[in-house]
């Protein structure tokens, strides 16, 4: 039979063992019901920081008048 019971280090144990586990419930419980809480937690420790967003190529019509541009171009000369 083991020996954790009522002695102070089966005491001791249990004692531990509640806490690993109650400190993690609590701590989920007080951060992840309020969302604010929760978004407030993930931008202070953002890992990923993306670059801002450059210039968008030219569309495909775009690119088919400039294209048509430099054709003429080329043909006038």
């Amino acid at each position: 039979m083991s020996s954790v019971g009522t002695s102070s280090r089966g005491l001791l144990e249990i004692g531990k063992f509640a806490l690993y586990v109650t400190v993690p419930v609590v701590a989920t419980y007080c951060f992840a019901t309020d969302s604010k809480t929760l978004h407030k937690l993930m931008a202070f420790r953002s890992y990923v920081v993306y670059p801002p967003e450059g210039p968008r190529p030219p569309s495909p019509e775009e690119l088919r008048e400039m294209a048509r541009q430099v054709a003429r171009k080329n043909n006038n000369q």
